[in-house]
């Protein structure tokens, strides 16, 4: 397998195709537009191929070349996309070529990575535009061997007559294929008929990026480039009041310091724009050793930025935020949510009367749930390339979603959309921090005052101390129990800076007769973003444990319990919301219970934990087994179950929940970010404690639920509930409760909201 990556524009498309001749150019509704060509005529002019998005191209040795339209952070969507148009096309995947494709959204929409949406988003468009293009390949055969169309065949990329026992491969259909109208409603295959969906397949880039070939956004470079850091507050509530840079001018390389502002007054920010500081002091020089050094010269004077107004757009429509300015602190963060958890919230659901359920209860469970932001630090640090001019402008780098940032770079800019190109590198992890486009926009502006190619760089403290965390959450559960030990009602209020975890809707919801949800919000200045699986990862761990508790102090196995809500979800479910099917959150817990042997004997060395939760569309469960060692907690094994639907590339499904698992053992013992007065006090890995190699688990064993559903999601489903695994086996580690995270900090054992 070959993966290569394209430069072209459209001119150079057109061009292309002029010069090719021939071959296929398949356009399909929707989402993508693919196409053929014959590859050996413009094998001597590869830069001729950039602008197409979402095509394939077949060569006449019957080379077939799938291009990727969504953004890689390492989910493998540049694996799994194309699978499905091979799959469709029917062609042999050993032959085939895949590219990372350009930004386009008006070939390919927004192109974004995220939501767990890639797979689920393209399922049905790549299938049809595969089947399409054999269909009229198909067609083209009849043609020139002037037999029926519904007498030929096609197998691994042949076409084949068995009447006359003629064959010919695609490559030799492309031309006249290319003249036939594009079929509408060609039947796609039977799932159980797939030879390259549900069947593993390597990692298109495995080779490049173990060999260290320049894939990622700092690989880019251009002639002329020059380097570009910010110097930005050094905390939140603060802005630039002035600077000397009379030292750092006199560097060796430095070409000039200056301040930018981000946003002009009333700048309508789209659903992805945001800004931790509006006005920032950039240094710009040849080399990144050197612009590092000088930016250490800067003498800059801070002052309070106080109350600012931001006007927001995005789906809910225009709106004023005020966003507060003052130097918030860690204690002062957690005291203002123990006041808000005692006032009055946003009531998001309410079924029954759990008012007189709890006021007729026999035993009341309540325990309240901390958890503190929380910073990406995704391994590739931030980083963009601009080259902006009054006529165009080119960026590069590693972004989640062009789609969505293209709309801000042009009122930025000034320039029309067709006009501004956006090539997608590689990323070098996402997780929703290259979601928001700031460090985009910042590396335009910084180029256009240059009037030079800039690379935008941020050092692991910029990023750390940035902002665009996911935020602090706290929820406080209670359980009303009669006098059997019958859960009569439950009730959930959750807050957060400056939002809430809260989705009232989801499991338990609709299992129980007398429920409610409700949520409260404090403003803040500290910006953040969608962390994977927004808001469900402290919403998971929260209701896991406090499940795994209730369930203790009624008396049941913690599956078993969550067992039996769910039959009665299913038989007689409560309320008409209810986001999630009883019967598939079932089959996990079921399928993880047989997979780990809960409950049996031989895994009595291991203080076992279990938490399933459902968010974006899929189920997970897992089983911790934790140790303790050296006197530490350690998980040892897990035992994961998913059902995602159809799973079309298992081997990079299994790694993407392992990775999930790792992930969500680290964040929920070790990670945490504070404050003081505005400031972050962790600015880097010495600090920011992140999982280290010998603390991740010997062995995550991984298992699909076997099912026709079409896909859904698998990048963000994993996660959550790893949390409230570790939580719960952490209990039958030490016989204590964790209710702050991280789960490791002094302060985690008791409630502090």
């Amino acid at each position: 397998m070959e993966a290569t990556k394209t430069n072209f524009n459209r001119r150079a498309f057109l061009k292309a195709s002029a010069l090719a001749g021939g071959g296929l150019i398949l356009h399909f509704s929707a989402l993508a537009k693919l196409g053929f060509d014959d590859k050996s005529q413009l094998a001597d002019a590869p830069a001729q191929w950039n602008e197409i998005t979402g095509y394939i191209k077949i060569t006449d040795d019957n080379v077939v070349k799938i291009l990727c339209p969504n953004p890689e952070f390492g989910q493998n969507v540049m694996t799994s996309l194309p699978m499905m148009v091979a799959e469709e096309l029917d062609v042999d995947w050993k032959k085939v070529v895949v590219e990372m494709g350009p930004h386009d959204n008006v070939k390919l929409g927004p192109q974004f990575t995220g939501g767990s949406m890639s797979v689920r988003m393209y399922w049905k468009p790549l299938r049809e535009a595969g089947a399409a293009a054999r269909n009229m390949l198909l067609q083209a055969a009849a043609q020139t061997w002037a037999v029926p169309v519904e007498e030929l065949s096609t197998k691994a990329g042949v076409i084949y007559h068995e009447k006359t026992g003629r064959k010919g491969v695609y490559g030799d259909f492309a031309s006249k294929a290319a003249a036939i109208p594009v079929p509408k409603g060609v039947k796609l295959k039977d799932v159980k008929n797939f030879n390259v969906v549900r069947h593993s397949q390597k990692n298109v880039e495995g080779a490049k990026i173990v060999s260290g070939k320049p894939l990622f956004g700092l690989d880019y470079k251009q002639e002329g480039m020059l380097i570009a850091m910010i110097h930005h507050p050094p905390a939140f509530g603060l802005k630039l009041k002035s600077f000397d840079a009379s030292a750092a001018l006199k560097m060796p390389g430095i070409k000039d310091i200056f301040s930018i502002k981000m946003f002009e007054d009333g700048f309508e920010q789209a659903g992805f724009d945001t800004r931790s500081f509006n006005t920032l002091l950039v240094v710009v020089g040849k080399t990144t050793w050197e612009v590092m050094n000088a930016r250490k010269k800067l003498v800059a004077e801070w002052m309070p930025a106080g109350d600012t107004k931001d006007t927001m757009g995005g789906r809910v429509g225009k709106r004023e935020v005020t966003v507060p300015g003052e130097l918030e602190t860690t204690a002062t963060q957690l005291e203002k949510m123990k006041q808000h958890a005692a006032m009055p919230a946003n009531q998001m659901r309410k079924d029954g009367d759990p008012e007189t359920a709890f006021k007729n209860a026999a035993q009341i469970v309540e325990r309240t749930y901390v958890a503190p932001f929380l910073a990406h630090n995704c391994m590739e640090p931030m980083n963009f390339f601009a080259h902006v001019t009054d006529e165009k402008a080119l960026l590069a780098g590693p972004l989640q979603g062009p789609g969505w940032s293209e709309p801000t770079l042009s009122k930025i800019l000034g320039l029309p959309a067709d006009k501004i190109e956006i090539q997608m590198t590689r990323m070098g992890g996402g997780f929703g921090r290259r979601a928001y486009s700031h460090y985009q926009v910042e590396a335009a502006l910084i180029s256009k005052k240059m009037k030079a190619p800039i690379k935008l760089i941020y050092s692991r403290e910029d990023d750390t101390t940035y902002g665009i965390y996911r935020p602090m959450y706290t929820a406080t559960y209670r359980a009303a129990l009669d006098a059997n030990k019958n859960l009569i009602a439950f009730h959930v209020k959750g807050g957060g800076i400056p939002e809430n975890a809260i989705h009232a809707n989801r499991f338990p919801a609709g299992a129980i007769d007398n429920y409610l949800a409700e949520g409260w919000e404090i403003p803040s200045n500290i910006t953040i973003g969608a962390f994977r699986a927004p808001r469900s990862n402290f919403n998971a761990a929260a209701e896991q444990s406090f499940l795994d508790e209730l369930a203790e102090a009624m008396g049941k196995d913690p599956i078993d319990f969550r067992l039996e809500l769910l039959a009665r979800a299913k038989e007689k479910p409560v309320g008409k919301n209810n986001e999630y099917d009883a019967d598939r959150y079932a089959g996990i817990l079921k399928l993880v219970k047989e997979k780990s042997g809960w409950g049996k004997p031989e895994h009595s060395q291991y203080h076992r934990g279990v938490a399933a939760y459902f968010c974006h569309n899929s189920y997970a469960a897992h089983v911790v087994d934790m140790v303790i060692k050296d006197g530490q907690p350690y998980v040892e094994r897990v035992f994961s179950a998913i059902d995602c639907g159809i799973v079309v590339n298992p081997d990079a499904a299994t790694n993407m929940v392992q990775g999930a698992v790792v992930d969500g053992i680290g964040n929920s013992l070790y990670g945490g970010l504070t404050h003081k007065n505005g400031e972050v006090e962790q600015k880097n890995f010495h600090s920011y404690r992140i999982i280290r190699m010998h603390e991740a688990p010997k062995k995550v064993e991984v298992y699909f639920v076997q099912n026709d559903i079409d896909p859904s999601g698998l990048g963000e489903p994993p996660f959550p509930p790893v949390f409230g695994a570790v939580a719960n086996a952490l209990y039958k580690s030490t016989g204590k409760r964790y209710y702050q995270q991280p789960f490791t900090s002094p302060q985690s054992e008791v409630p502090t909201v």
